[in-house]
């Protein structure tokens, strides 16, 4: 690469210090920039590793700037300068995309182009911030300062320039004297408030979500709703009308084509019945960026952001929160030299400007956790600073009155919307329905279930899958003893039974001891490190205790019973069916079996003992009290009522010596692979149909249910007419409606947009699919066809690597920018981010990535697929297609059907607004027609060889370029 192609730069200012900054360096794919004070010019490979490891240089995400020199992520270094560091120090809990465009995008500037633009802006963005900083209007100036100061102990290589900018105005006397990071000390508490008792049943009629919705789009500053949109308005009041009995909801099953305006479609009826009835609406979605984008059109409703935050709140699982207690943890260790201090300094200052302390897709940057230092130890990891193991002490916490997830619980007690997701919903729903059998107190969200919108409908069949299976496995087994005795190695950080608990039990002998037993009888679970005893990469193997042997055994009979030796070779690891089951598998069960009964006990007896406390001394026991017994009720409860019973379960059936297959149950044993080794080995359990728990524990207890989809209807293939086959019985099937005693309604609303005049559907039939190099290079001369823009969709991880290392290079010397999912060091919103905000970048990914992008505009306007997607033949699958269809020809249409409906739902990724145009590719020859006839009306597929296909997109996007 030449080094002589320099563009000009804005000098930034001029005498102020904090804006002498070193050189900027840009390294999109194949490509290498610098800017300086001389300019912006193209340097080699070569000068771009030079100055990244000699530095000093400013750069957009150390560990993606590495990667793309090929180099190993660096440790932290005064020369090695993070904007994006920077960013989140002066905009904290703000977006912005990990790259230098999308810096230069969130500071206000052109989109770069081009490796010299992007170190430019790179340069630009950071002398903007800093000059940001030295605003004397910019907000908390005094807490920034004393915060800095700390990060300039900790050796932030920005600290001096930060400390010149805050200090180029007067400060005021500050009134906090703390080091910034005990960001616990300076949040407000949640107050509780009287209970808002039951919802009403006042309904809620078709005209009124007409008016409802009018008004709203009026609020948005959008034109009056659309006939389609109306109608869907009006029909989805249905399910906000009062019931006539027990266990018979209001269901209704809606697709709405894309474009519809199904969100403030079923908003308008939703907020109707949330003010008649003082109560909350829950809308449940499968992915973030869903629960984003209706928070944000939440805005309709309530313009004023105050309101907005008590009337709408966004919910999710205790672990998506930060923990306040594990921060400080791991903030105390940090200043003793153990952790990332710079790190949590940033998740401090973010913690104390979040909207409700959500990690994962709420205002938390995903890409902050990327930028922790590399060798600081997996306990100072930014995923330590949420509680995924249920070590939460409640009311026993310091923090309890500040704790984000206790202030999100109260916040949707009170709210007319609570956006969740589906597996919150189902798991909560399961573990509430069970306590109230037992006649004990829920947590009184889900006694708030009585009107449900899922949204992306389509899914609910996978996150009744999820939430309605068991899973005994060497690490859920390893995390089921450290929930127990807590960690058991040096350094480790986490509270056992014994801190979280003990206390409790100190007045109880019959207690204490059940604790003691409790604590002795899970060392017969697996420790840290069971994979490396039951299947060691070399050496005799080693298992500790009844369960290991147990998963030995099962390892043993999938390596038997397979073609693959389970040890790396396949991509998805290896299965078998658990029976018939080999004589050492039977013999270690039984003493698996055991060894859980004998945690089971103590467990149990735990529990009750909590339950008399809170039934005995109900009106001694003060409210913190009280809810802490409750929370480690939850707990205990989760595990000895339902994980357990669910492991024993799966052992019982197992030694009852019987061959034949369960009516109700798919069990089998599986081994997951990494990098060539055996990751873990489990024993597993799904429903056949986990729609009959989903109706049972969710459907059924409500008032009104709404399925809604852009894709929930299958059309069948192209010829099939309703006379033959409802549309909409895949969907019944799939959601939990099908047995209902009153049917649910359908209701199906075409797309507005012209699909035949901006879409293309082609299928590119002189490749031979299997031929890695001939699927890279179709892919290079369609995304060089497009000019960027383009996603490509693989059902392979092995496939998309390969790919991508021939891809890569070949788009980096047309200038076109290359991101992957399982190759970049970034979690997939945050790729989908990049992608977003470089309008002529390419991505490829899997089915995450096509579920949860949505990339309105140019960025989006090819979409490749490298196959067809069908469903992976498991044994669950299998199980599946012989009950949904059979043996016949209604097998396939079961394979059909799913395959079909992952393409539609591709395909609605492609065109997300009136005026956007794609082109959407099949590169397998082999697709048959019949799966495009769930694409929309008017759309045509052509068949042609790779030449014409990419004349074809070349000649149709053409005009779409700005």
């Amino acid at each position: 690469m030449s080094d002589d192609s320099v563009i000009a730069t804005r000098p930034l200012t001029g005498a102020e210090p904090w804006l002498d900054l070193p050189p900027a360096l840009a390294v999109p794919p194949g490509a290498g920039a610098v800017c300086d004070d001389q300019g912006a010019r193209k340097i080699g490979r070569g000068a771009a590793e030079g100055l990244f490891t000699g530095g000093p240089v400013m750069v957009a995400h150390a560990s993606l700037t590495a990667r793309r020199l090929g180099l190993t992520p660096p440790p932290r270094s005064p020369d090695l300068m993070d904007v994006l560091e920077l960013f989140a120090f002066v905009r904290p809990a703000r977006f912005c995309a990990p790259s230098p465009t999308g810096l230069a995008l969130s500071m206000g500037l052109e989109e770069p182009k081009g490796a010299e633009q992007q170190a430019t802006a790179l340069r630009q963005a950071a002398g903007l911030l800093l000059t940001e900083l030295a605003d004397p209007a910019y907000p908390g100036r005094e807490d920034a300062f004393t915060l800095n100061e700390t990060l300039s102990r900790a050796g932030w290589p920005w600290a001096d320039r930060v400390a010149a900018a805050l200090q180029s105005s007067p400060l005021r006397a500050r009134q906090y004297r703390g080091s910034g990071l005990d960001v616990w000390s300076r949040l407000p508490e949640w107050e509780d408030e009287a209970p808002r008792g039951e919802a009403g049943s006042a309904p809620v009629d078709s005209e009124s979500a007409r008016i409802r919705l009018e008004k709203l789009l009026q609020a948005s500053g959008l034109d009056e709703a659309r006939p389609t949109q109306s109608d869907y308005a009006a029909e989805a009041a249905y399910a906000f009308s009062p019931r006539n009995d027990e266990n018979r909801p209001r269901v209704l099953l809606a697709e709405a084509g894309t474009g519809t305006g199904k969100t403030l479609g079923y908003l308008a009826p939703a907020s109707v019945w949330a003010e008649r009835n003082a109560g909350a609406a829950w809308i449940s979605t499968y992915t973030r960026a869903l629960q984003r984008q209706i928070d944000r059109e939440a805005h309709a409703l309530w313009p004023d952001p105050a309101e907005r935050k008590r009337k709408a709140v966004v919910r999710k699982g205790r672990e998506n929160y930060l923990c306040l207690l594990n921060l400080q943890e791991m903030v105390q260790a940090a200043q003793l030299g153990n952790g990332d201090l710079i790190g949590l300094a940033l998740a401090s200052r973010w913690a104390l400007h979040s909207r409700d302390g959500d990690m994962t897709g709420g205002d938390w940057p995903g890409w902050l956790s990327g930028l922790f230092a590399v060798g600081a130890g997996q306990q100072a990891s930014a995923a330590n600073l949420v509680d995924r193991r249920g070590e939460c002490v409640h009311a026993g916490c310091p923090h309890y009155r500040l704790c984000f997830v206790e202030k999100t619980i109260r916040a949707s007690r009170r709210a007319d919307l609570v956006v969740a997701n589906h597996a919150l919903v189902m798991t909560q729903a399961a573990f509430d329905g069970a306590r109230s059998a037992r006649g004990l107190k829920q947590d009184g969200e889900t006694a708030a279930l009585k009107r449900i919108v899922f949204d992306e409908g389509h899914h609910l069949f996978d996150a009744a899958d999820s939430a309605f299976s068991a899973c005994l496995s060497g690490q859920e087994a390893a995390e089921l003893r450290r929930w127990i005795r807590g960690p058991e190695g040096r350094g480790r950080r986490g509270r056992g039974l014994e801190q979280r608990l003990g206390d409790l039990c100190a007045d109880n002998e019959a207690a204490r001891k059940a604790l003691t037993d409790a604590l002795r009888a899970a060392a017969a679970l697996p420790g840290e490190g069971v994979s490396g005893r039951i299947a060691p990469p070399s050496g005799e193997v080693n298992p500790v205790g009844p369960i290991e042997q147990f998963l030995m055994a099962a390892l043993e009979q999938v390596r038997a019973r397979t073609s693959d030796a389970a040890t790396g070779g396949a991509e998805f690891g290896a299965e078998c069916a658990v029976r018939p089951a080999t004589e050492p598998l039977l013999e270690t069960a039984r003493g698996a079996a055991q060894a859980l009964a004998a945690i089971e006990a103590p467990l149990l007896a735990l529990s009750r003992h909590l339950e008399d406390v809170l039934d005995e001394e109900a009106a001694e026991l003060d409210p913190s009290a009280s809810a802490r017994i409750e929370g480690a009720l939850r707990g205990l409860d989760r595990r000895a009522r339902m994980t357990l019973p669910g492991w024993r379960s799966m052992l019982a059936a197992l030694q009852e010596g019987s061959d034949e297959p369960d009516p109700d149950f798919v069990d089998w044993l599986s081994v997951e692979t990494a990098f060539g080794r055996v990751h873990d080995v489990a024993l597993r359990r799904h429903w056949i149909d986990p729609t009959v728990p989903l109706e049972a524990a969710v459907i059924l207890p409500a008032h009104g249910v709404l399925v809604t989809s852009a894709t929930l209807s299958d059309a069948g293939s192209p010829g099939t007419t309703s006379e033959t086959r409802d549309p909409f019985d895949l969907a019944r099937m799939r959601t939990g409606s099908a047995r209902l005693i009153d049917p649910a309604r359908t209701l199906k609303v075409e797309s507005p947009f012209d699909y035949a005049a901006n879409t293309r559907i082609i299928v590119v039939n002189d490749l031979t699919k299997d031929d890695l190099r001939q699927t890279a290079a179709a892919m290079r001369e369609l995304f060089l066809a497009s000019g960027g823009g383009a996603l490509g969709l693989f059902t392979a991880i092995r496939r998309l690597k390969g790919v991508y290392e021939r891809l890569g290079p070949e788009l980096a010397r047309a200038g076109i920018p290359l991101y992957a999912q399982h190759v970049d060091p970034l979690e997939v919103g945050a790729l989908v981010d990049v992608f977003r905000a470089e309008q002529d970048s390419c991505l490829l990914g899997t089915d995450a990535v096509r579920d949860g992008v949505d990339v309105p505009g140019r960025s989006l306007r090819l979409l490749v697929f490298d196959r067809v997607p069908w469903p992976r033949p498991d044994l669950l699958h299998k199980a599946r297609r012989l009950k949904f269809g059979g043996e016949s020809a209604s097998g396939r249409a079961y394979d059909d059907a799913l395959a079909r409906a992952r393409m539609a739902q591709a395909f609605g990724r492609l065109i997300r607004r009136a005026d956007d145009k794609g082109v959407f590719v099949m590169l397998d020859a082999a697709a048959p027609t019949r799966l495009f006839g769930g694409l929309p009306p008017g759309t045509e597929v052509l068949r042609m060889g790779l030449a014409e296909a990419v004349e074809t997109t070349r000649g149709f996007l053409e005009g779409t370029k700005d």
